[in-house]
């Protein structure tokens, strides 16, 4: 009789090899897409064990991984049965017991500035329900910077930010992170085409998602286990190749993860800090009451690889009347004084039923002077897709679904 695999991605590694040992028979035709595990996001020690449940001898697993591995992530594959070099049988028995395909997607909106917003939905996970989570892909020049969401809905709930009025559904697995990256660089053309040798390699240098940011929706460092296991993967060097210098993790303060992730990630950090004290940030960012920012600021110093050429980003939201005086810039020098750091001023990025406005213009290039008079580049973020809600804070996958010509004047109050 036919068995159903379905595995959360930290049984995948033993509840494999117990079934391949066991003997359990795979599935003759495929099944529904929620019913099957996925085989992206899973280590080569995983694919191997995956192989195993199919069938595939211990002396063949090495090399049927590394044939895996280059399908998946350096052509793009997302069906078994484009996979040339194996063999018809063992895709069979792949494809009915696993699946490699994509999100679904639910919309996709390309800004008047080229920024692209796709909302996807995910199958259920045991007895929840499908889901929806918001990635997006900036253009800019000389790079392109894919911003992932690592959960659905957010439970930090700062008050400046639209994803976190949506409650918190669950975290993101592994092949759901990773798949994120997959369908943009399918949707931008980034992998090879049909005609390109099997064996080729995708270039380091001129691809369109050549930068990679844990921004998205969701506190990457509470769903520490998955982003992990993803971004190993987005930064393996024989596959999606992107580098850990381009990829980016953004935290609002999980202090205790803060040094296990930069050990174990080794990935650049960003802080979304956005105010000097501790009296405000309680209010902008409520994880402060439990981490206020002597601690954050500590576990800043201590990060791991901590230099000059591996700068932390202090994230720094301009809100008019509320953190943008020249005594904040003043004091936002201090409080980071002796971390080698780039402080990125961002204009606050309206959503429907906020109590804050953007701090003017000439004020956040005063506060800019300011914070580089004092030694610290402090680059103004360009906004981006504002007339399609895909600007930092505007994330969120149960948002208002709002009127073209509502966004558009949403998008010109900023």
């Amino acid at each position: 009789m036919a068995v159903s695999i379905d595995l959360k991605p930290q049984e995948n590694r033993s509840v494999l090899a117990e079934r391949a040992l066991a003997g359990a028979a795979i599935p003759a035709a495929p099944q529904a897409l929620g019913e099957k595990p996925s085989l992206i996001g899973l280590s080569r020690e995983e694919l191997g064990e995956a192989l195993a449940f199919v069938g595939v001898g211990p002396r063949q697993i090495k090399m049927r991984v590394a044939q895996l591995w280059h399908w998946l992530y350096v052509r793009g594959v997302a069906d078994f049965s484009q996979m040339a070099n194996v063999s018809k049988e063992l895709r069979e028995k792949l494809s009915a017991a696993f699946t490699i395909a994509r999100p679904e997607i639910v919309t996709e909106q390309i800004s008047v500035d080229g920024t692209r917003k796709w909302v996807l939905r995910f199958p259920p996970r045991g007895a929840g329900r499908p889901v929806e989570i918001e990635t997006v892909y900036i253009p800019e020049e000389g790079r392109g910077t894919l911003c992932v969401s690592s959960q659905v809905g957010c439970t930090l709930t700062c008050t400046f930010c639209h994803t976190g009025t949506q409650r918190l559904v669950r975290n993101l697995t592994p092949d759901e992170i990773v798949g994120q990256v997959l369908l943009a660089r399918d949707r931008l053309g980034d992998f090879p085409d049909a005609a390109t040798p099997a064996g080729a390699i995708v270039p380091s240098e001129g691809r369109l998602v050549s930068n990679v940011v844990m921004m998205g929706m969701g506190e990457p460092l509470y769903n520490f286990d998955g982003v992990k296991a993803a971004l190993a993967v987005v930064s393996d060097g024989e596959g999606l190749a992107v580098s850990k210098r381009r990829i980016t993790l953004s935290t609002s303060g999980v202090v205790p993860m803060i040094e296990k992730a930069g050990a174990e990630m080794g990935v650049m950090l960003a802080i979304s800090l956005h105010a000097v004290n501790d009296t405000l940030r309680d209010e902008l960012v409520p994880i402060n009451r439990k981490y206020p920012l002597k601690e954050l600021l500590a576990a800043c110093r201590a990060y791991p690889g901590l230099s000059n050429a591996r700068r932390i980003t202090f994230e720094y939201v301009m809100l008019k009347g509320v953190n943008d005086s020249i005594e904040d810039a003043k004091a936002l020098v201090q409080i980071l004084k002796g971390i080698p750091a780039k402080i990125n001023l961002i204009p606050f990025n309206p959503w429907p039923g906020s109590a804050y406005e953007c701090s003017d213009w000439d004020q956040i290039e005063r506060f800019a002077d300011t914070v580089n008079q004092a030694g610290y580049a402090s680059p103004i973020r360009t906004p981006r897709g504002r007339d399609i809600f895909a600007a930092c804070g505007q994330l969120k996958s149960e948002s208002e679904r709002m009127r073209k010509k509502d966004r558009e004047a949403v998008a010109a109050a900023g």
